[in-house]
């Protein structure tokens, strides 16, 4: 495990607003939001036979939540594409998921306001559960057009290889 070095200087946490995806070794382009990464572990409740009273607790089953990604509709189809691999209408009698290659690994990197890497998560063994081609669409909106996926996943950490950041100073021109 990579050791941490406190930057005394950063007071503020990281924003929310700068961050890529990558799958397949590459970013998708135009991930617009990233849904929250959680996970729950079940509390097992028993108790001694002796000791009627109280209970004790102990960690059970841990499970981790699917994960929503949004872009906008461009001529982009990798949402479609990797969505087909677990459904793909039309493609015959048990050729309709494709079971070699439907889970995904996946990396979710955050960035300082300074555009530097800051953290990233790695997702295992995704998948798409969910797919939206498009938001609704009306005639009195002006909104850009949204699709979606929902991921099921397998587990995710944090890749504690990435370390902070050096972050860039201001210094006056000549100085």
């Amino acid at each position: 495990m990579a050791q941490f070095t406190a930057n005394a200087q950063r007071f503020d946490p990281y924003k929310n607003f700068k961050f890529r995806v990558k799958w397949d070794g590459r970013y998708v382009a135009g991930i617009s939001k990233v849904g929250a990464l959680k996970r729950t572990t079940e509390v097992v409740k028993h108790r001694e036979g002796g000791d009627p009273s109280s209970s004790r607790k102990s960690p059970g089953r841990t499970e981790f939540e699917a994960i929503t990604l949004e872009r906008g509709v461009t001529h982009d189809k990798e949402f479609e594409q990797w969505a087909n691999k677990v459904w793909n209408y039309g493609a015959g009698l048990g050729s309709e998921i494709s079971l070699s290659d439907f889970r995904k690994d996946l990396i979710v990197e955050v960035y300082n306001e300074a555009g530097q890497l800051a953290i990233a998560y790695k997702v295992y063994r995704a998948w798409v559960s969910e797919f939206q081609a498009q938001a609704d669409l009306d005639g009195n909106a002006n909104a850009v057009l949204i699709q979606t996926i929902k991921l099921e996943n397998e587990g995710w950490e944090r890749d504690y290889e990435v370390s902070e950041p050096s972050e860039p100073k201001y210094t006056e021109p000549g100085g």
